[in-house]
């Protein structure tokens, strides 16, 4: 089977191009006239480009990033809501579609579609692009005859997350950098500013104070050892990016990001949101509630609190009430609890959830207002320290020289 590039027209006219992999012309020719695109023109991809089509999958241009996602949720929801077949309106995304990868996505979606398979099993076959959340909701919306509905509460949910996502990187993007600038001006002093001085304090043999040699010694390490020190960079982090990877190590980073200063209470309160929201959500839709939890335990991006909430799922599987399980978790506070409760007691939970995400989200969007201001003092603290050590290393040593020169006179 070869790879092939196509160029052609949808029924409605819509120029369309990207790959399809065929056994021969007339094969991707026959192909194409299935799912409605005329073939203008189709010609076999050269060995080149399709290891440049790898490099470009294993550094990840291929991905569907969450934009792609909402907007096409959005047309779906438009397409379902009109009463538009299924095959064509996600053929005809597909043919409206830059992105090839997604585009050949909806495109083999359709096919199973065509072949009896429901959209939720043909979805669950790109799991890199849909995933079990979002796949189970599609599936509830397939038996309730919902889907239109699904389509945009998905839409909104996955658009809200995102936007919380930005808003925190965002908000840190600035001492990030700040703390990068300040490592790449402790690497140039080491290695071109620090060697000078040195060679001129141990020509005149004067003591030196303990903060000057402390300087010397690190510029001595980084100019004469920097490929041991290199080595020794790499292989921490790599050893640190391995632990993470262990179960036990994302649970362990899990838990002391929330504790980091600052910055965790923002971190659990995001988390917070979307686990709120996405429950919500999933209950609206009719999921059951241990299922909904496991779901939500999945799309959590930090394992310390999808472990805290199979532990919830396990307690709803006992018997316990959501309230119940929900203060064993010991991460929601009592206004969010007396929430559980007065859900589970008038049988609104999903609507409450749906609260306790809008509070969530509104605190998170306040500490990131807030964010900049309490991280400056920390950040100005740092670099007035760096800027001490530095002065008191260098011009220590020539004022005890200026004094002594000055006696000696």
């Amino acid at each position: 089977m070869a790879q092939f590039k196509f160029s052609g027209r949808t029924n409605q006219g819509q120029t369309i191009d990207g790959q399809m992999v065929g056994s021969s012309v007339d094969a991707v020719a026959a192909q194409l006239i299935g799912r409605g695109i005329t073939p203008v023109n189709i010609a076999e991809v050269s060995l080149g480009a399709s290891y440049v089509r790898k490099i470009d999958r294993l550094l990840g241009a291929e991905k569907v990033v969450v934009v792609d996602l909402v907007m096409f949720c959005r047309q779906m929801y438009t397409v379902t809501k009109a009463g538009i077949p299924l095959t064509r309106g996600i053929r005809g995304l597909a043919a409206s579609i830059r992105h090839e990868h997604f585009r050949e996505v909806l495109n083999d979606i359709a096919d199973r579609l065509e072949a009896g398979m429901s959209l939720s099993r043909s979805m669950r076959q790109h799991s890199d692009v849909f995933d079990s959340l979002f796949v189970n909701m599609i599936g509830v919306g397939e038996s309730s005859g919902k889907l239109d509905e699904v389509f945009r509460q998905i839409g909104v949910y996955l658009e809200r997350d995102e936007d919380t996502r930005k808003r925190v990187k965002a908000a840190m993007r600035y001492p990030i950098f700040v703390l990068i600038a300040l490592a790449a001006a402790m690497l140039v002093i080491n290695v071109y500013v620090i060697p000078p001085f040195a060679e001129m304090f141990a020509q005149f043999g004067a003591d030196l104070p303990i903060v000057t040699q402390i300087l010397i010694g690190t510029s001595h390490v980084f100019t004469h050892y920097w490929a041991y020190v290199l080595l020794g960079g790499t292989l921490t982090i790599g050893s640190f990016v391995y632990y993470l990877k262990t179960e036990n190590g994302a649970i362990d980073w899990g838990r002391r990001k929330l504790k980091l200063p600052v910055i965790g209470s923002l971190i659990e309160r995001a988390a917070m949101a979307r686990y709120s929201r996405s429950l919500s959500l999933m209950l609206k839709a009719g999921v059951p509630v241990n299922q909904s939890l496991g779901l939500c335990a999945a799309a959590m991006d930090n394992a310390y609190l999808s472990l805290k909430i199979r532990n919830i799922r396990q307690g709803i599987e006992r018997g316990d009430s959501l309230l119940r399980t929900h203060l064993q978790a010991n991460l929601f506070t009592p206004l969010v609890l007396q929430m559980l409760a007065v859900g589970e007691e008038s049988g609104k939970v999903e609507e409450l959830l749906e609260e306790v995400a809008e509070f969530y989200e509104r605190e998170v969007e306040y500490d990131l207002k807030t964010l900049t201001d309490r991280i400056e003092p920390i950040l100005i603290i740092i670099m007035a320290g760096f800027v001490t050590v530095l002065a008191l290393g260098i011009f220590l040593p020539l004022w005890n020289m200026y004094d002594v020169q000055t006696g000696a006179g």
